[in-house]
C-alpha cells in the first residue's frame, strides 16, 4: 500500500553557541564516525518548531501542554458563564479534566510563605488543544450543579474522554500525545525530529568572561563577577520525517469541518516545514546570538518508507577542507543521496531544493532551487493532491 511521507534535510550552520546544553551545563554531544560531534536533542528543536507555529497559525489550531491545564479550562468556564465564582470554575475544570483523562488534577501543597492554596494542578504536563479544552469546558457547564454525580454517569464521562480524544491540534496531531493514566487517549506522533549532528568533529571551548561594577572606584581591584561559559560552533546537519497520513488521521474530521479534506493537513504540513527551517532553540541565545538561518534545505515526498542522510556524515568532513566545511558537506551529501536512491532504487521522489550560496552549488544535481515560500506552498500542493486522490 502507498504511503505518503515528507522527508526534511537541512545543512545549518551555528556560529559560537550553546543551544542545547546538559546536566553540567555544556552543550550537548555524541561520538558517531568515531568522532565526538555537536548535538542538538530532537526535544530542543520539537520545542522551537512548536514555538514557532503560533506566529503561522491560529490559536484555535494550537494545544497547550502543561499541568495547569485547570486554569485554563476554568478560565473557558468563567467566558461561558461569568455567574461561576473562579474558585467553583477551577473544581468544574479539575474534576472534568480528571473523568475526561484519569490524571488527579489537585491543589499542590503550599510553598513557604504562601498564604493562599495555589489552582490545581495535574500530575504531570497535560497537551490539549484548544477545541478540546473548550469542549471540557463546555461539558463542566452543563454538570455544574452537582458536577460529581454528572461524570459518575457513563454517559458524560464518555463524552469527557470522547472531547479530549477528538479535535486534535497541528501540534498535537504532529508530535503526539502521552497521557500516562488513561492510555485510549494517547496520540501516536506523526512527525519524527532527528538528533542534529556535526558533519565533522567538534570540541568544546570554554569563554571566561568578566563583568564590571558600574559604581566601581577607580582604585578598586578586580571585576564585579567573573565566569565561565562553554560553547561549541558547528556545521549540523538535521533531518525530520512526517508521515502525513498518519497526520490526516490524527487531524480527524472534526477539525476538517466546512473545508476540503486535504486542507487541514496542507495547512500543517506547510506550518511543519516552514517553522522546522526557520526556527533555532532559544538556549544561551541572549549570550551568543546565534540567529542563524540553513544554508541547504531539502524535502522529499516518498511514498515508501522514510529515509535519513545521516550516513553521508559517518566519515566527517575534515576541518582544514579549502572549500569550508558546508560545501564540503554539500558534495558529501550529494553523493551519499545519489549512491542510496540508485541502489535501493527510491530515486523517484518528488524533489524540492533551497540553497543558499556558492559553496551549496553541489546540491544543484538534486534539482531546481527555490524560495523558502516555493519551496513550502509547493510541498503543501503536492500534498493535498495526494490527499485528494491517493494511489
Amino acid at each position: 500500500m502507498s504511503r505518503t511521507i515528507l522527508d526534511v534535510h537541512i545543512l545549518q550552520t551555528v556560529p559560537p553557541s550553546n543551544i542545547n546544553r546538559d546536566d553540567t551545563g555544556s552543550p550537548k554531544g555524541a561520538v558517531y564516525g568515531g568522532v565526538r560531534r555537536a548535538r542538538v536533542s530532537s526535544q530542543a528543536w520539537k520545542r522551537a518548531t512548536r514555538e514557532a507555529f503560533n506566529g503561522v497559525l491560529p490559536p484555535e489550531e494550537l494545544g497547550t501542554r502543561t499541568k495547569r491545564v485547570a486554569e485554563l479550562v476554568a478560565g473557558r468556564i468563567a467566558e461561558l458563564d461569568d455567574s461561576i465564582p473562579q474558585e467553583e470554575a477551577l473544581e468544574l475544570a479539575a474534576a472534568t479534566v480528571t473523568a475526561a483523562t484519569g490524571s488527579k488534577v489537585e491543589k499542590p501543597k503550599r510553598r513557604k510563605g504562601e498564604e493562599e492554596d495555589r489552582a490545581p494542578e495535574s500530575s504531570y504536563l497535560m497537551f490539549l488543544s484548544a477545541r478540546q479544552r473548550d469542549g471540557l469546558a463546555e461539558l463542566a457547564v452543563q454538570g455544574r450543579a452537582d458536577i460529581k454525580a454528572f461524570l459518575k454517569d457513563p454517559e458524560n464521562k464518555k463524552r469527557a474522554k470522547q472531547i479530549a480524544n477528538t479535535n486534535h491540534s497541528v501540534d498535537i496531531a504532529l508530535f503526539g500525545r502521552m497521557v500516562a493514566d488513561s492510555s485510549d487517549i494517547n496520540v501516536d506522533a506523526s512527525a519524527q525530529v532527528a538528533h542534529a549532528i556535526s558533519v565533522h568533529a567538534a570540541e568544546i571551548e570554554a569563554d571566561y568572561y568578566t563583568a564590571v561594577d558600574d559604581r566601581r572606584e577607580d582604585d578598586e581591584p578586580g571585576a564585579g563577577m567573573i565566569g565561565t561559559v562553554e560553547f561549541n560552533a558547528a556545521t549540523l546537519y538535521r533531518y525530520a520525517a512526517v508521515d502525513v497520513d498518519r497526520l490526516a488521521s490524527n487531524l480527524g474530521a472534526g477539525i476538517q469541518e466546512g473545508r476540503p479534506a486535504a486542507e487541514p493537513v496542507r495547512r500543517a504540513v506547510e506550518a511543519f516545514v516552514r517553522c522546522f527551517v526557520e526556527s533555532m532553540p532559544t538556549g544561551k541565545s541572549n549570550t551568543f546570538a546565534n540567529h542563524s538561518l540553513p544554508a541547504a534545505v531539502i524535502v522529499k515526498l516518498r511514498d515508501a518508507r522514510p529515509i535519513s542522510f545521516a550516513g553521508a556524515f559517518e566519515d566527517p568532513v575534515p576541518q582544514d577542507t579549502p572549500d569550508g566545511q558546508v560545501g564540503h558537506a554539500c558534495a558529501k551529501l550529494t553523493e551519499h543521496i545519489a549512491e542510496i536512491e540508485r541502489v535501493y532504487g527510491v530515486a523517484d521522489a518528488k524533489t524540492w531544493l533551497l540553497r543558499v550560496g556558492e559553496a551549496t552549488k553541489p546540491l544543484e544535481a538534486l534539482g531546481t532551487a527555490s524560495t523558502l515560500d516555493q519551496m513550502v506552498g509547493g510541498v503543501g500542493q503536492a500534498v493535498a493532491a495526494r490527499m485528494e486522490n491517493p494511489a
